[in-house]
């Protein structure tokens, strides 16, 4: 155009250093097959009673805005964690709270700590933040390795994850472990203690997230719906956090970002609690029957604590992917690394124990 430079806009030098997110990938239907879909670690159950009939009263509003104020939803899980409200904060999932918390907290080359093999969406937002990730690889069994976490923290340090249940290795922190790593953390240090899988730990000594918040201001708490709930398909997460960084965290969350329908799933969920603690016994058991099945069959996968189990396959990776779809199952593969199965339906989960037996290492 005559006149102007033949330059266009440039995003920021750091989007296109921001990896791309792996979703687990659906099924592909079989004639004469069911196929199940074990990438996702979603909860193979329906709804919870009473949420299909809450969500189905707002969906008759939506030309209205939801409630940017979540009252009804804070009020519940303020109630339920008998902590205030203005300690909590609301997302679409642990995703949303993880950006609210390097968005609130990070300057440009700010560093973050946090294991590696952990949670897929770490790397992504710290790097969306222009901070730097610091990745602490995980110990032979897929566990944190706190004392060297605690090492790699430097003047530079804004944030430290911790995953607990690690995803994809499974593994969960210690309560006593995580206190003494929290002793040490120097207090301008935020912590996020990340529990998307709490309702699956079943250890002893498991983590008390909400004795940890009340005791260290530096702690944020962050939990999700989308697991244990089994509404992953409404991006619902929760935060809790000491009031000032609960407020930070406030201010730069999306408006109108968690949908009527979803804060409507979740308090009806929140109502079923009695029902859904059936389901997440039902699904411990099973994660015990699939890890036992493994063993007898010669795998020694690290200590499962969420609603999965991992294969440390390193280059045979995308080898047991394809033997797996193969069998009418999909799980999520880490190239080069190893592959996470969640625990679905005994059918899916019986082809996954099949599928590694005859498994060549």
């Amino acid at each position: 155009m005559t006149g102007q430079s033949s330059r266009i806009p440039q995003p920021r030098a750091n989007i296109g250093a921001i990896p791309a997110y792996v979703p687990g990938k659906p099924p592909v239907a079989r004639e004469g097959l069911t196929t199940y879909k074990l990438s996702s670690n979603e909860n193979p159950y329906p709804p919870l009673p009473g949420v299909v009939e809450a969500v189905s009263e707002v969906v008759s509003r939506m030309n209205r805005y939801p409630d940017m104020g979540n009252v009804d939803l804070f009020a519940a899980l303020a109630t339920r964690l008998d902590v205030p409200v203005e300690d909590l904060t609301l997302a679409t999932g642990s995703v949303g709270l993880i950006y609210q918390v390097l968005q609130a907290f990070c300057d440009p080359a700010d560093e973050v700590v946090h294991a590696w093999r952990s949670f897929e969406a770490y790397p992504i937002a710290v790097t969306a933040a222009a901070a730097t990730s610091v990745r602490v690889p995980v110990t032979a069994t897929g566990e944190h390795d706190l004392e060297a976490m605690l090492a790699a923290i430097t003047e530079r340090t804004k944030v430290v994850m911790v995953c607990t249940p690690n995803n994809p290795t499974g593994p969960a922190v210690s309560h006593s472990a995580l206190v003494a790593f929290l002793d040490r953390v120097p207090s301008h240090v935020l912590v996020v203690v990340d529990e998307a899988y709490v309702e699956f730990v079943r250890m002893d000594d498991a983590v008390d997230g909400i004795a940890l918040y009340r005791t260290y201001p530096n702690v944020v708490l962050t939990r999700t719906f989308s697991k244990a709930y089994g509404l992953a398909n409404f991006r619902v997460g929760y935060a809790v956090a000491q009031e000032p960084t609960a407020t930070a965290l406030r201010a730069v969350s999306l408006p109108f970002g968690v949908s009527g329908v979803a804060q409507a799933a979740a308090i009806a969920s929140l109502d079923a609690e009695a029902e859904l603690l059936e389901r997440v016994e039902e699904l411990v058991a099973e994660r015990a029957r699939v890890v036992a099945g493994l063993s007898e069959v010669g795998w020694d996968v690290p200590d499962a604590q969420g609603n999965f189990v991992w294969f440390e396959l390193g280059e045979r990776t995308t080898a047991f992917a394809e033997a797996a779809d193969a069998a009418g199952i999909v799980v999520r593969p880490f190239a080069g690394e190893g592959v996470r199965a969640s625990i679905g339906e005994v059918e899916a989960n019986d082809r996954l124990i099949a599928v590694a037996a005859a498994f060549d290492r």
